[in-house]
């Protein structure tokens, strides 16, 4: 049996370095044709640098193009998935007919998107013989048939997903964004969708009677997590793992990707045990989420599956910028930090990211320094009491203020706190 597939987001190619060394692939999009429009994206002309980057590490490369199209468009997708070839790209992933004639006539592998919501054998046969070399499956299938659309098959592989953020509405076929917006352009199946099922929502009949629910926020889906369930998912050959989240920033991905990586190998190794996956969850638990369900693979969901009360991060971990990368020496590895709004300890859990650079260092063993002295934790910098301090980093980052130093943690500040 060959080893399942770890398959990570990335809206960027930071998110592909924060987690290069948990997953054995990404998948991404460009700035048009996916299903993350509104996502940061990756520009068409870094898809060489991702590509290099990634074989030098002997990841995979997935790139997704997965929405429906019109006319004036195929032209335009074809020099996207020509680029992809090019620039040695593993596969595309598609959901329309015409993006898989078009990878087809190129001779780059497609992979069948969720979108396709692909829910029995012949469906995913009919894909197969098509020239699929992977079908993702719907999200809204049980393990059991997912079990049975697996031994239907000749060829091609199956991944399903195993972490994130589900929709409310069944795979490829919901149209709620666009009918309230009255625009196709804000249609799911377009990228586009302005997650309506998250909001609050009255329901009322014709005679204005107003029907009593348990919550206000009845369509807002819980988040899948199958970490407790990663045995279950391998014994039924699924041959890819994919974690939601190409809307989500760098340190969600490492984080995600690292504990599904341990969870994965722990299998493999006989370490897997009910007490690693408490510790998981909790690992879980601290990045972005909207509590967890196990989705439909072993049940239907219910009531029990959706976060009634709170449509946002229910995490109480939260990113504190603190200050600003100024300078780096090379010799020695040590940056020279601008404090003006905190204060940093050898045991911080500290992420340097900047808008403008590739950048992402996540550490949490630091050695600092302030006026030539090794510190365990530096004085308090504000905007009107500037800090500088040192501290060895473990990549090189952008000067002159480019990259931000951001604390995640749990404790209460009083100043604002900073998404990544």
């Amino acid at each position: 049996m060959n080893k399942v597939e770890l398959l990570a987001p990335a809206k960027n190619f930071k998110a592909i370095k924060a987690a290069a060394d948990y997953a054995d692939s990404f998948y991404f999009g460009v700035q048009k044709y996916n299903m993350r429009m509104r996502s940061e994206n990756i520009n068409i002309k870094d898809i060489w640098k991702i590509s290099d980057y990634c074989k030098k590490k002997d990841l995979k490369t997935y790139l997704t193009t997965n929405i429906l199209l019109y006319d004036d468009e195929l032209a335009e997708i074809q020099n996207l998935i020509e680029s992809a070839k090019e620039a040695g790209i593993d596969a595309v992933i598609v959901h329309d007919l015409a993006a898989m004639e078009i990878a087809k006539r190129i001779g780059i592998p497609f992979h069948v998107s969720t979108q396709c919501n692909v829910s029995n054998s012949l469906s995913a046969r009919l894909y197969e013989k098509f020239g699929a070399e992977r079908v993702i499956l719907a999200r809204e299938l049980s393990l059991e048939k997912i079990k049975e659309i697996k031994r239907n098959l000749i060829s091609a592989e199956i991944e399903t997903f195993v972490h994130g953020a589900m929709c409310t509405s069944v795979s490829g076929r919901c149209y709620f964004s666009q009918d309230i917006c009255g625009s196709p352009e804000k249609s799911a199946n377009r990228g586009n969708c302005i997650q309506p099922c998250r909001r609050k929502w009255l329901v009322k009949d014709m005679d204005n009677n107003e029907y009593i629910y348990d919550g206000v926020r009845y369509m807002n889906s819980r988040d899948l997590c199958t970490i407790a369930y990663i045995p279950d998912l391998i014994e039924a050959n699924i041959d890819a793992f994919k974690i939601e989240g190409r809307m989500r920033h760098p340190h969600y991905v490492e984080i995600v990707a690292k504990t599904y990586r341990e969870a994965i190998e722990a299998y493999y190794n006989g370490t897997f045990t009910e007490k690693k996956v408490g510790w998981w969850v909790t690992e879980l638990k601290k990045v972005y989420n909207r509590g967890f369900t196990p989705g439909f693979y072993f049940k239907r969901p219910t009531e029990k599956d959706h976060q009634h009360n709170y449509p946002y991060n229910l995490s109480h971990y939260r990113y504190i910028k603190v200050g600003k990368i100024i300078d780096y020496n090379a010799n020695n590895q040590m940056a020279t930090i601008l404090l003006d709004n905190g204060y940093m300890e050898k045991n911080s859990d500290v992420i340097i990211m900047g808008k403008s650079s590739d950048t992402y260092i996540h550490q949490q063993k630091n050695v600092l320094k302030y006026k030539g002295k090794i510190i365990k934790r530096t004085p308090r910098g504000t905007k009107k009491d500037k800090i500088y301090v040192k501290m060895k980093v473990n990549d090189v980052p952008e000067t002159q203020g480019v990259d931000k130093v951001y604390i995640f943690t749990n404790k209460t500040y009083k100043k604002q706190s900073y998404s990544l």
